[in-house]
Parts: C-alpha cells; structure tokens; sequence
C-alpha cells in the first residue's frame, strides 16, 4: 500500500516536473523542472527483490547528474555572454544542446540508454522511451536556430540506432537502439520546421505504447520468449504494429517519417535524408526479425493467449489505427 502511493505521489511530480520546464520562462526554472524530474523517474525504476534495477538506477542519476552539471554550467556561460554577446554565445549554445543529448541519450552519448533500458521492465522502459524525451527535447527546440548541431546529431543518431540494434537478442536494447533512431528523426524535425517534432513524438509514444504492452502481456525480454501460441488477430495486430514502428508504408509509423523526408527535401538536405532513409531500412530489418519469430517458436504452455482474449476489439482498433490513419492523409495530400 505504501508503495502504490509513493508510486502515485512521484508520478504526480513526474508529470508536473515536465509541465514546469514547458511553461518555464527561463533557464534557471528549466534547470530545476530537469532536476525535479530525475529525482522523480528514478523511485519508479525501482523494483523490489532484483538487483539490475538498482544498476540502472544508478547509471541513470550519474548520467543525468553529470548533464545537469553541464547545463548549468551552459546557463552560466549563456549569462556571461550576455557581456560579450560575439565571444560565448555559440559555445554556450553549444554546451546546452550536448547537455540535453546527454539527458535524451542522443548519439553521440547514447551509451547509457541500451544498459539502463535492459535492466528495466517494460513500465519504466515506456516511461524512458516516451515521456521523459518531452522536457529535453522541448528545450532542445529553443536551440535549433543557435547551432548547426543538430543535423549531424540526428544522422548519428540513426546509424547508431541501426546498427546497434543489429546483433541483439534481447528486446530492451532492441527497443532502446529503436529508441534512439527515432530520436534521431524528431532532432532531424528541429532542424527543419520546429514544431514538427511534436507530431513525430505523439505518433511515436502511440507505437511504442502498443509494442511495449505486447511485449508485457507475452512476458517477453528477449527474441526466444516471443511464442506463437496466440490467435491469428494478436499475431496479425503484432505484424502491424512491428511495421509501422519500421516506418513501412501504409502504415503509421510511416506518415512523420513522410513529413520529415518532404521537409528535409525542401530544406536541400539531401544528403541527410538518404541517410537516414537507408539507417531506416536496416532498423526496418530487425523489426522483420522479431516478426518472423513467431511462425518458427512454439512453446508448450501459452503465456498471453488467456490475457488477451478480450482484447480482439482493442487489436482490431489498433489495426485500423495503423492503417486508416496515413492512408487518410495521403487521400487528403492528393
């Protein structure tokens, strides 16, 4: 009982550290909403009676400590420039935008994202993945026009995501290279239109939530535990889900990743955008790998058949979320 409110009170500030750093005014609010935030992410990464936990706990406060430090020291570098606007203003920008990668676990500071992400459950894993991007990319976003960063942050952040993902077994880090690919697309938004990303971000946290759920209710943590001991639907909404976070058309995972490549064509990127398309095949890939798993594992006793029974309606939903969604833009765009 005391855990389920501890549980409540630090995703009350979890939620409500976010809000600060969005509506905050200036950098020493975004600071401290940054803070806030750690401080309320790391007792809900904690499960009782396991040890890996408590490592990732760990990593993730010195990483994050180590950003916050950067930052203010940036904030301080920004306040000097302020004096000799010609002299620090590029190199602070430069410090705030490292920092915040470091805090997103952008390429190239991706290093913590797969090990802290694969000492996780799946709750703590979404929460990684989806809402905690929200605050340090909002206030990368500020940064966009100040730096040429970003461009060559986001086609880092795609290499890195395909070929890191290409070797494992286990799908946290699978997720958590998947992870940062896609982080890869949102800074490459910033770098073209600024609002862009948002929409990239809402489309991303519905696919993640979907494949994550799914990964729970098999009790799946690595390629072998996937099983196909489960109705043609729940494969069938698997299948879709899978593709659409590889960003294949006609599904929703491909409509931001349209958007972007349209703007980034726009913008005379051209090189950027090959990049990161051929980055996104080979993510593309390893997505396959995990569906063609199913048809060939087979185990004796079903994990998830039971649990989702009822959930035909919520897959067929899902499906056509999946589907109708693009092809309505597309018929829209025509």
């Amino acid at each position: 009982m005391f855990y389920n409110s501890s549980k409540l009170m630090f995703t009350t500030t979890l939620i409500l550290s976010t809000l600060l750093v969005l509506s905050s005014n200036n950098w020493l609010s975004v600071w401290m909403g940054l803070e806030i935030n750690l401080i309320s992410f790391i007792p809900l990464m904690f499960k009782t009676k396991s040890v890996k936990p408590a490592e990732s706990m760990m990593i993730y406060f010195l990483v994050q400590a180590m950003g916050s430090i950067i930052l203010l020291m940036s904030i301080l570098i920004n306040s000097w420039s302020m004096l000799t606007p010609n002299l620090m203003s590029n190199t602070s920008a430069c410090f705030i935008v490292a920092s915040l990668a470091l805090k997103l676990g952008s390429a190239p500071f991706h290093f913590w994202i797969p090990e802290v992400m694969s000492k996780l459950d799946w709750p703590p894993c979404l929460i990684l993945s989806t809402w905690q991007k929200i605050a340090p990319l909002t206030v990368m976003s500020y940064m966009s026009d100040t730096t040429l960063m970003l461009p060559m942050m986001a086609m880092l952040c795609t290499l890195v995501g395909a070929a890191g993902g290409l070797n494992q077994t286990s799908l946290r880090k699978i997720m958590a290279y998947s992870s940062i690919s896609h982080l890869g697309w949102m800074i490459a938004c910033m770098s073209v239109e600024n609002h862009l990303w948002m929409m990239y971000l809402i489309v991303y946290t519905m696919l993640v939530t979907m494949a994550m759920l799914m990964f729970k209710n098999m009790s799946a943590f690595y390629i072998s535990q996937i099983t196909m001991n489960s109705s043609v639907m729940e494969k069938f909404t698997f299948t879709t889900v899978m593709m659409s976070m590889g960003g294949l058309p006609p599904f929703l995972g491909f409509l931001p990743k349209w958007m972007v490549i349209q703007s980034l064509i726009s913008k005379n990127m051209l090189l950027i955008m090959i990049i990161m398309v051929l980055t996104t095949l080979i993510t593309l890939f390893y997505y396959l790998r995990l569906i063609s798993v199913m048809p060939l594992i087979s185990s004796t006793t079903p994990k998830w058949t039971s649990k989702l029974q009822s959930m035909n309606k919520i897959m067929i939903m899902i499906i056509l979320l999946n589907l109708s969604t693009p092809l309505a833009a597309m018929i829209n765009f025509f």
